[in-house]
């Protein structure tokens, strides 16, 4: 099988701080690959690593077969990037700004003169290809920042975060035009997320990551039956939930600890509700919440780092990169 990103014990270490850790990956080509978990989880670090803004700390990686250390100025030529923050010049229109990372890939002017209409139209900003781009809105922009990673005709798209901050309605815009670019034009799309949703709709396979460690790996479903079937009782207490914990596994419940309460995974949960209601009455532990669900990429998660998503902090990189940063990349 041919793999577009592959990544062998791959480590990042920051003044001591072990941003990423030994992680092991393996893309398909073609492959619409979801990055998931909270920020400073080292999703970004790790992209910076594949697409050659950092250098490892030890491990080794690969992108279209080319060593990201040895060979970087072969994997920046194959590879497109749509950044977490928006590096486009507001100063400039679509078009130009279109022209003007076009040359700074090296791309000939009769190309782009060709290119650049195309891909106004997939993204539907060729209506706005002469407006100045400090003119548009967020969602624009981040449909703009798809196209310019196009211009070069890469081999591997690295999506960080591409709908971070807009809204619901335009989040599903950008993610029928991702399915589309992969699915038309066999793109390879590497793409991380902190929206359970995002990944969910959208990625063949997952790899959930959290303190630098990958966690789990697979497809969505392959991940939810993970955790068990069935349906999942979540509850918390008042104070603590020790008592309880071992009087359910005594009834061969098998629960599990999480977030000051307890989480049961059951194939049918229902009668079950009743029985653990009882038993805490016996014990005089109050019962402050109790829900029932099925298994989503959330509890996945839950899961496997015994925490939800965390609250947006920054990783020790200064997470996104800068156009400036960009530009140095692209070595011009």
């Amino acid at each position: 099988m041919e793999y577009s990103i592959e990544t062998h014990d791959l480590v990042k270490r920051f003044n001591g701080l072990t941003a990423v850790n030994k992680v092991n990956l393996k893309v398909k080509k073609g492959e619409l690959f979801g990055f998931l978990g909270p920020n400073g989880a080292g999703k970004t670090t790790t992209i910076n690593m594949l697409i050659t803004l950092l250098e490892p700390t030890s491990g080794r990686a690969t992108v279209n077969g080319h060593d990201v250390v040895k060979e970087s100025v072969e994997v920046r030529h194959s590879i497109g990037i749509v950044p977490q923050e928006s590096v486009l010049e507001g100063y400039l229109s679509a078009y130009e700004n279109l022209i003007f990372y076009g040359k700074l890939y090296h791309v000939p002017m009769s190309d782009l003169r060709e290119r650049i209409p195309e891909l106004l139209a997939m993204v539907q900003l060729d209506d706005r290809a002469h407006d100045l781009v400090r003119t548009f809105s967020g969602g624009m922009k981040r449909r703009l920042e798809i196209a310019k990673a196009f211009l070069h005709e890469p081999e591997i798209i690295f999506m960080d975060e591409p709908t971070l901050g807009l809204d619901i309605q335009t989040r599903l815009v950008i993610w029928e035009h991702i399915r589309e670019l992969n699915r038309e034009k066999n793109i390879t799309i590497f793409l991380t997320t902190h929206y359970m949703e995002e990944a969910d709709a959208l990625c063949g396979r997952i790899a959930i990551i959290d303190n630098g460690v990958i966690q789990a790996l697979g497809t969505s479903d392959e991940l939810k039956k993970s955790i068990g079937k069935g349906e999942i009782i979540d509850l918390k207490v008042a104070g603590s939930a020790e008592q309880l914990y071992a009087r359910l596994t005594r009834l061969n419940l098998h629960p599990v600890k999480r977030d000051g309460g307890l989480r049961i995974v059951l194939p049918d949960a229902g009668p079950a509700v009743q029985k653990i209601m009882l038993e805490a009455q016996k014990l005089r532990t109050p019962v402050t919440e109790i829900s029932m669900h099925e298994s989503t990429l959330d509890d996945v998660f839950i899961h496997y780092t015994g925490k939800g998503i965390r609250e947006q902090r920054v990783e020790p990189t200064g997470g996104a990169f800068s156009g400036q940063m960009m530009r140095r990349m692209m070595g011009r």
